[in-house]
């Protein structure tokens, strides 16, 4: 689940799993989410870095705070979660397309025809 290497940080692994598990319902608007502690154990992991982890999901409002009671899944959570993962997830593809098109020297006209054509064809095809 969390993986050590150093690729990337263990606080936004840990952000992403509780993000994965709210969106596959394990965790529901306004449930509790494990605590910082609870991660730690889970994980193996030093309960500063959970800490960081769930403060992070707190900053972008998946999260909220209960005082005295811990953090729970905001209502609107999973909209937030699919918002941000189809942005990033667009936007990279978005990217590596636009530098493979100056790398074949693609007009940015042509590579708005393709963009459109290809949403034709999906269209068509789900007709």
């Amino acid at each position: 689940m969390i993986n050590t290497d150093g690729s990337k940080p263990i606080y936004i692994q840990i952000s992403e799993w509780i993000e994965t598990e709210i969106l596959n319902g394990n965790f529901r608007e306004d449930e509790k989410v494990y605590s910082q502690y609870k991660l730690a154990d889970l994980f193996t992991i030093n309960p500063a870095t959970a800490a960081k982890g769930l403060n992070l999901l707190y900053e972008e409002n998946i999260l909220y705070n209960k005082r005295g009671l811990g953090k729970f899944v905001s209502p609107n959570a999973k909209a937030i979660i699919v918002d941000k993962r189809k942005n990033r997830k667009l936007k990279g593809l978005i990217h590596e397309v636009v530098q493979e098109s100056e790398r074949l020297e693609v007009t940015e006209e042509e590579l708005v025809e393709m963009i459109q054509t290809a949403i034709k064809e999906r269209k068509e095809a789900g007709k």
